[in-house]
Order: structure tokens, then C-alpha cells, then sequence
């Protein structure tokens, strides 16, 4: 076992807006901080993997973003791109957060591209994963699919079995991890997700409302990265160098043996993206 593999993070809790919300920390107070929101479907655990080795530089804050993981389920349904945008800035300004590097995941992306684009002066730097404007409708169906598909099943191992099919790019290992996190068990016996229902409903687009991205993405100065799976088939590429030519100075990474959940599906080649990255805000910063 390697040290990185040891390295745990501590559970915490703020109340934002009257709701309960559960983030992970890592690292050390005092070291340059991230910030980790993760993708529609997943928790703050997602992120596992790269952020215990990035916790030996930095601060890390995973956010389990409203009705997932830990946190609380709006309780009027409300999953608009604003109700994101009154947690994140709640999160921000209820821990008193210095600027910080944002980094966000697939929906995670959607609501960092619109936070640093409507509060330049807190987000130093941004990092955004498999994600834009523009998206696949294949991908979003496969995703939507497989969450009705697995409603309710009988045991953590079929839930297992049935995400290894959908991503095989996962090792089994590696989903009875994340299943750990994300699911719970029901008064029947049975499992099923901790994420609000809604997300696996028709009801889906109109509790999330339609946001074009395209302004906030025009309107981000700071450094940022866009990290896309090679074999994603939510982002395509011409949709991802779109947004490399809106965004001044965009740099931009494709990460082989990834699809959409890129820091799960290839941790290593993430890592190896977004390190470069990274260690040139901690040079400006210093």
C-alpha cells in the first residue's frame, strides 16, 4: 500500500440556506486550496483517488452538491443552475475561503463555469473535466438509462456488476469503492441510490431548467484547463475546442483510456494533466 493510499479525508458539515450539506477535506490548512464539485449521479467521493495524492500540496474541499451523497435533498425540487449557485457561494463565504482553484466534473464543470464567470475575484484558477456548452445527446441518455435501469437491486454487488457494464473501464475494485459512498439500503432489504429521485425521472429537465453556458464561458479571464476523455461520449472534441477558443489562454488536455468521468476512469492521466497546471498557479501565487 502506498502512502497516498492511506491518506483519508475528514467528513464536515455546514448548513447552507437551511440545508445540510457534507464535504470532504484533505491536505493541511494553510496549503493553496481546491475546490471539487462533483458530476450529476456521484458525490464528493469521486474525486478519491486523485485527491489523495494531490492532498500533499493542497488544501482539498469535495463537495457532496445538493440532493447527493450526504447532502441534503432540495426539499422543493429545486436544482436550477441558481440554487447550485446559492450553495456554492454559501459553502464559500460560510467557511470564509481565501481564492481558491476551482476544478468541476461534468455537472461539477457546468457549475464552476458559471461561478467563476459571475465571481472572477474568488476563483484563481479553473479546471474543467469533460464538459461545455455542448454535449452529446448519446452520452446524456446513456447516463440517464443506466440511473432508471438500476432503481432499486437487490445487493451493493448486482449495483457492482451493473456499473461495471456501463463503464468497463472501472475495475470492480475500484466500483465497490465508489458504491460504498453512493448508495443506501432500503426497509425492504434492498439498495438503492442516495441521490434525489428526480435525477432519474423525467422530471430531470425541468427541475434542472435550461442554461446557455455560452456567456459564462465568454466571460472567464482566469487560467483554466479543459481535461476531456479521450473515448467521452458526452464532450466531443469540437465541442471541447470551442470553449479552448472562448476562453483566453484556455489550455487544453485529452486524457487516454478516460471516458466522461475522467479523474475515476484514468487517475493517473488526469493527474498528469492537471499537475502542470496546477503547479504553475501555486508559482504565481507565490
Amino acid at each position: 500500500m502506498t502512502t497516498a493510499s492511506r491518506v483519508r479525508p475528514t467528513d464536515r458539515t455546514i448548513t447552507i440556506g437551511g440545508l445540510r450539506f457534507h464535504y470532504l477535506e484533505w491536505g493541511k490548512p494553510g496549503a493553496p486550496l481546491l475546490v471539487m464539485l462533483h458530476g450529476a449521479l456521484q458525490t464528493a467521493h469521486s474525486w478519491d483517488e486523485v485527491a489523495r495524492v494531490l492532498a500533499a500540496d493542497y488544501r482539498i474541499l469535495a463537495l457532496d452538491q445538493r440532493g447527493h451523497g450526504d447532502s441534503a435533498w432540495a426539499p422543493d425540487g429545486d436544482y436550477k443552475m441558481e440554487a447550485y449557485q446559492r450553495d456554492i457561494n454559501g459553502f464559500v463565504e460560510g467557511l470564509s475561503l481565501e481564492p481558491f482553484i476551482l476544478i468541476g466534473l461534468s455537472m461539477g464543470g457546468r457549475n464552476s463555469i458559471h461561478y467563476t464567470a459571475t465571481h472572477p475575484e474568488r476563483v484563481r484558477a479553473l479546471v474543467v473535466v469533460d464538459i461545455g456548452p455542448e454535449t452529446m445527446k448519446e452520452g446524456r441518455e446513456n447516463i440517464r438509462r443506466f440511473a432508471s435501469d438500476t432503481e432499486e437491486l437487490d445487493s451493493v454487488e448486482a449495483f457492482v456488476e451493473q456499473a461495471h457494464k456501463f463503464n468497463p473501464r472501472r475495475s470492480l475494485e475500484n466500483l465497490r469503492e465508489r458504491m460504498k459512498w453512493n448508495l443506501k439500503q432500503l426497509p425492504n432489504g434492498k439498495w438503492t441510490w442516495k441521490y434525489d429521485k428526480v435525477f432519474r425521472s423525467a422530471e430531470l429537465e425541468r427541475a434542472r431548467g435550461r442554461v446557455d453556458l455560452w456567456p459564462f464561458v465568454r466571460r472567464i479571464q482566469c487560467p483554466t484547463i479543459l481535461i476531456r476523455g479521450a473515448v467521452s461520449d458526452v464532450l466531443s472534441g469540437d465541442a471541447a475546442r470551442k470553449v479552448v477558443e472562448a476562453i483566453p489562454g484556455c489550455q487544453y488536455a485529452v486524457v487516454e483510456g478516460a471516458g466522461h468521468t475522467v479523474p475515476g476512469d484514468n487517475p493517473d492521466g488526469f493527474l498528469a494533466a492537471v499537475r502542470p497546471f496546477l503547479k504553475g498557479q501555486k508559482s504565481k501565487r507565490a
